[in-house]
């Protein structure tokens, strides 16, 4: 017998999940004067790289060549059409923001989620009195951001925030003769939803959900959604049973009510341009790296206590690497975490040549007062302290090179590279 759901009870509002196609390709282009639609473009980190990550490509350079985020520059065909450039996120940053303008030009902030830089979640319910029915918003809002931006926006609509991402996703993303609008409602879910595949399609699904449903016998969302929910929660959990109702359309959120958990950790990762086999070069960097992550502590005012270190070796030997941790009393001392930290490395570092560093902080909690030590007087900290923060000041005024350490300089430093960076790409910005 088929499982279906009365939806009767189910809360209904009118959701737009609104991507920008290709943003970061889309962006270059209307920069060069090009239709984002037509042009060959490739945004690509590390473009002198031959294995150079591909973090947008242009849908023209998706359908010609099947270049795709993900896809490194070794993939490239010779001699073809596209157009390789290096990411400017601060510009992105900038468009981002204005987009986000205009997305608020028809709903309150509480009613505006942001779920990515290219992608946003908008509650119109209360809008159509000035605006119109829920499709004629999304139409406004895609002419709106071509007339101002030159960019192309894709929209899922939705009777809450799932179906309406899955509609964008599923849908909209690649229905140009609907002008890349879908319209996805509880009626629809046997013909859409339970079409979705394969399994590791769904919001949600990850590839060892995937796994773990296919050895339950689930290949399908249309048998994830007839499967006996309460086997689900027994398997699996709490999140079983979430696929399940996801797998009938439901989801009960109101982005008014939505919030961002704060964070458990802060993490920094670092590719270095070469095999680093000088012990002296990697302590060079896990310091700037440490310091960096303790400026942010201070910043939000928390402390950590467990520092974690990890290696990458290089890829032309067997062994990978290591990851260890140790704990610490609560600090945002630059001075504290750095020494841990350099701790964990002359312990386990086995003088292998180094290509990736990782510097995590956990147990991550808001600073009550000076944490007073055995070891030192309490004026020693209480300076270093109030060292920590004119730097800090400095930085904070001046950009973050304004005080480098000397060790910074010399060859294997990443301070310099690193302060051009935003999210872990190149920020487009002079320095």
């Amino acid at each position: 017998m088929l499982q279906k759901m009365d939806y009767t009870n189910e809360p209904r509002r009118d959701i737009l999940c609104i991507d920008v196609k290709s943003f970061f390709a889309s962006v270059e282009a209307v920069d060069r004067q090009l239709h984002p639609l037509e042009a060959y473009i490739a945004v690509v980190s590390k473009p002198d790289n031959n294995g150079g990550l591909v973090l947008a490509s242009s849908p023209m350079v998706k359908q010609t060549y099947g270049i795709k985020t993900g896809s490194r520059v070794f993939d490239f065909p010779r001699h073809s059409k596209i157009q390789i450039v290096e990411p400017r996120m601060a510009f992105y940053l900038e468009k981002n923001i204005e987009i986000l303008s205009i997305f608020k030009r028809f709903v309150a902030n509480d009613d505006l989620l942001v779920y990515s830089i290219d992608e946003s979640f908008l509650d119109v319910t209360h809008s159509h009195r000035l605006f119109g029915t829920t499709e004629e918003i999304a139409k406004k809002i895609q002419q709106l951001v071509w007339k101002e931006l030159n960019l192309v926006v894709t929209v899922g609509i939705g009777d809450n925030p799932l179906l309406a991402k899955l509609a964008l996703d599923h849908a909209a993303k690649d229905d140009r003769e609907r002008n890349f609008i879908a319209d996805w409602r509880y009626e629809d879910i046997q013909d859409t939803v339970w079409h979705i595949h394969p399994l590791s399609d769904f919001w949600g699904i990850g590839a060892r959900t995937e796994a773990r449903l296919k050895r339950m016998g689930i290949t399908s969302i249309y048998e994830l959604s007839q499967f006996d929910v309460r086997q689900l929660k027994k398997k699996i959990g709490v999140i079983g049973e979430q696929l399940f109702y996801h797998a009938h359309g439901i989801d009960r959120t109101l982005l008014s009510e939505t919030f961002t958990p704060s964070s458990t950790s802060y993490s920094k990762n670092q590719i270095l341009n070469r095999d680093y086999v000088d012990q002296h070069e990697v302590e060079i960097v896990i310091r700037e790296m440490a310091e960096e992550n303790a400026m942010r502590l201070r910043r939000h005012c928390a402390t950590t206590s467990v520092v974690k270190l990890s290696l990458g070796y290089s890829k032309h030997i067997e062994d990978r690497g290591f990851s260890h941790q140790m704990l610490i009393e609560a600090t945002d001392s630059s001075k504290v975490i750095i020494h841990s930290l350099l701790l964990l490395f002359e312990r386990h570092y086995t003088y292998k040549p180094v290509r990736v560093i990782n510097v995590t902080f956990g147990t991550i909690r808001p600073k009550q007062s000076l944490q007073l030590s055995l070891f030192e007087e309490p004026q020693q900290l209480i300076d270093r302290e109030e060292l920590d923060k004119t730097i800090d000041h400095i930085r904070k005024q001046h950009g973050y090179t304004a005080l480098l350490h000397a060790s910074s300089l010399v060859q294997g430093g990443m301070a310099l590279q690193r302060a051009k960076l935003l999210g872990g790409h190149r920020s487009g910005i002079l320095k």
